[in-house]
């Protein structure tokens, strides 16, 4: 399955992500945000760092990029695509999922391992796990808070969009512990931990057996993959 993994300026990993769909058993392919092609991918991940410097808002100039043109489009016609903290941020400025982001509560840079639980498993990236499972994900965002009207936050808890919450501490203040949405569809989520850095023995969070050895964000990859691979 060819994954694309699209570049923003300030983008920080890219190549993080390239090497989790590698990872998974996927091809990773490079696509540059000034481009309109999509070079024929089955699914899209939109990656974090700091686009354009979190200029305006964060996330805000890179949502309107050539390439997102095609990625609208693209995730519309039910195309799988991920949104990583930066990307999540496009994705909710595209107004491809709900919601939006602003600072984070206590106004600091944040950056820890943390525990999510699974809130929906049907989606795209996450049919891997199991609904009420608890994994283990790097986070790193300084603009992180994720917020909504209370009309939204009602439709979306009630409709099942929540895809990940936060357990045991609210890193940066998001409302009802929301650490990652999904639109209706099912195909586009977004969160804001880094599961590219949850992939590889050695590199990943520490666990209880052993440092370094959390593997709980290749799921999100092999997820996609095998959904694809079952249609």
């Amino acid at each position: 399955m060819r994954v694309g993994v699209v570049t923003f300026p300030g983008s920080l990993d890219d190549r993080d992500a390239q090497r989790a769909v590698r990872l998974a058993g996927g091809e990773p392919v490079a696509l540059w945000h000034g481009q309109h092609d999509l070079q024929g991918v089955e699914a899209l991940i939109l990656p974090g760092g700091f686009s354009y410097g979190d200029y305006l808002r964060a996330g805000a100039i890179a949502s309107l990029s050539p390439i997102m043109t095609e990625v609208v489009a693209a995730a519309k016609s039910g195309m799988p695509v991920l949104g990583i903290c930066n990307g999540f941020q496009m994705l909710a400025e595209a107004r491809l999922i709900p919601g939006a982001h602003t600072r984070n509560a206590h106004q600091q840079f944040i950056r820890r391992d943390q525990v999510l639980r699974v809130e929906n498993a049907s989606t795209d990236w996450t049919n891997g796990f199991t609904e009420g499972q608890e994994i283990t994900i790097p986070l790193k965002n300084a603009d992180g808070r994720f917020i909504a009207d209370a009309e939204t936050i009602a439709r979306i808890e009630g409709e099942g969009q929540v895809a990940f919450r936060y357990v045991g501490v609210n890193p940066n203040g998001s409302m009802d512990d929301i650490a990652g949405v999904s639109n209706a569809r099912g195909n586009v989520v977004g969160l804001m931990p880094h599961p590219e850095h949850a992939t590889e023995p050695g590199f990943g969070p520490d666990m209880p057996d052993a440092m370094s050895s959390g593997v709980d964000g290749l799921t999100f990859f092999t997820s996609v993959i095998e959904r694809a691979l079952s249609k």
